[in-house]
C-alpha cells in the first residue's frame, strides 16, 4: 500500500474554480457518473472510508472537493454528471465549473475517469474524453465495480473500452477496478506515482 495516499486529508470544498487555492504544485481530477462510485474509489485507494463522501443517492458531490496529499500534491473530486434528481440549473452549472477546472487549471496533470463497468461509455463519458483529448489531458478509465461482473461479461466490456480510447489523438489509458473488493487499487496507485512524480 503506497503510504503518501493514506495521508490524505481534506483541505477544501468551493463553488467555483475561482475559490480554488493557487493554480501551482500537482492535481489529478477524479470525476464521473453520479452513480459510478468515484467517492468509493477514492476512499479505497487512501485506505480511508471516512474521506469522501459515500451517498446512497447519487450526485450528492457538487462542489470541487480538493484533498491534500502534501504541500504540492492534491486530489480534486470533481462534481458528478448524469444521473442526479437535480434541477436543470443546477447541473448546467456543475458541466461549467468542470469545464473550466479542465480547461483552465495548469497543475492539472491527469484526470481518473470512473465508470460503472455495467454502463460504461455513455455520451457523457465520451463528449469528457473528446474535451480532455482536445486539451491534450490524459485520461485514465476506471472501469469499476468488475465484481459485478462474469469473466465473460468482462471481457466483452474490455474489448469496447480498447477500441473507444484507440480513437482518441493522445493515449487513454483503463484498468477494472472493485472499489469494494479492493482489485485494481495497486495499479491506479502506480500510475498515480508517475502522474505525481513519486
Amino acid at each position: 500500500m503506497a503510504a503518501h495516499y493514506q495521508k490524505a486529508y481534506f483541505l477544501l470544498s468551493v463553488a467555483n474554480v475561482e475559490q480554488l487555492p493557487p493554480d501551482e504544485g500537482m492535481e489529478v481530477a477524479i470525476v464521473g457518473r453520479s452513480n459510478a462510485g468515484k467517492s468509493s474509489v477514492l476512499n479505497r485507494i487512501t485506505q480511508n472510508k471516512g474521506l469522501a463522501r459515500v451517498s446512497k443517492t447519487p450526485g450528492r458531490t457538487q462542489m470541487v472537493n480538493l484533498f491534500g496529499l502534501d504541500d504540492e500534491r492534491r486530489i480534486a473530486d470533481l462534481p458528478g454528471y448524469g444521473f442526479a434528481k437535480v434541477p436543470l440549473a443546477a447541473k448546467k452549472k456543475w458541466e461549467k465549473t468542470v469545464d473550466k477546472y479542465i480547461s483552465e487549471r495548469e497543475c492539472l496533470k491527469g484526470l481518473v475517469l470512473v465508470m460503472d463497468i455495467r454502463h460504461p461509455f455513455r455520451d457523457l463519458d465520451k463528449q469528457l474524453l473528446s474535451f480532455c483529448d482536445a486539451r491534450g489531458l490524459p485520461v485514465h478509465v476506471i472501469l469499476n465495480k468488475a465484481d459485478k461482473l462474469s469473466n465473460n461479461e468482462i471481457a466483452v466490456i474490455v474489448k469496447q473500452a480498447k477500441k473507444e480510447l484507440a480513437e482518441y489523438h493522445h493515449p487513454m489509458s483503463y484498468q477494472l477496478f472493485s472499489a469494494l473488493k479492493g482489485k485494481g487499487v495497486k495499479e491506479l496507485q502506480g500510475l498515480l506515482d508517475e502522474w505525481y512524480k513519486y
